[in-house]
């Protein structure tokens, strides 16, 4: 029996991490990975996991937000859009393109990935 338990707990694993990895396929491309560091968004989201925030993933799909809502949230952010997360924070200090180069990343997501 204990035999039996320990294969099903290893394979178990190996399920579970193969899920993980076929999950969080979204690629973030350099030059966002860096915008999103200098800003201080990956304090709080990543791309296909939830963190404090919600995922870029999740962001892109819940209402298909437009870049130029997306920019508008990233400077007065909206919780009631997000009920169970922890409010963001207004990132007043994003330079303008700066955020609107992350907000059509995060919407191109939506029809990137299925």
């Amino acid at each position: 029996m204990k035999k039996i338990t320990k294969v099903v707990l290893a394979a178990s694993a190996f399920f579970a991490a193969t899920t993980i990895s076929n999950a969080q396929a979204v690629k973030v491309p350099a030059d966002i990975e860096a915008l999103l560091t200098k800003n201080t968004c990956l304090a709080c989201h990543r791309a296909d996991t939830k963190l404090i925030g919600p995922s870029y993933l999740e962001i892109s799909k819940k209402k298909k937000y437009k870049p130029e809502q997306i920019v508008e949230l990233i400077y007065n952010p909206k919780p009631s859009n997000w009920p169970g997360y922890v409010p963001m924070a207004a990132l007043p200090n994003v330079p303008k393109d700066e955020a609107l180069k992350i907000a059509k990343w995060i919407s191109s997501l939506a029809t990137a990935k299925k």
